[in-house]
């Protein structure tokens, strides 16, 4: 089965992968793999605008990566990863979506230059 997009995390995201434990982010990058080949509400969902979260329920901890989709080239589809944050609230903060939104504009900025 063709995957549905490539995966890339930007910076943060980097960061907050590398900052969670091997078994966290194996599990968390497990859900994100299985998202290039089904289509899972309950794992990639869209949030606002062009945000979408991959959500990851591990040990009783929410876990959130944001990201969006780049869709320039017209023969790869790349899901980029803005940043990522344990989920402590019943809703995403306001905050994150406007942070991976500014993330998304500097990206698309920096790609057109």
């Amino acid at each position: 089965m063709k995957d549905r997009f490539s995966f890339i995390a930007l910076e943060e995201a980097k960061q907050f992968l590398d900052g969670l434990d091997r078994k966290t982010r194996k599990k968390v990058m497990c859900n994100v793999w299985k998202t290039k080949s089904i289509n899972d509400k309950n794992l990639f969902k869209p949030l606002r605008g062009e945000i979408w979260e991959f959500r990851t329920l591990y040990k009783k901890k929410y876990i959130r990566i944001f990201a969006f989709w780049d869709k320039s080239d017209n023969k790869n589809t790349i899901v980029a990863a803005t940043h990522g944050i344990y989920k402590t609230t019943d809703k995403i903060p306001k905050s994150d979506i406007d942070r991976a939104d500014r993330i998304r504009k500097e990206y698309v900025k920096f790609k057109n230059q």
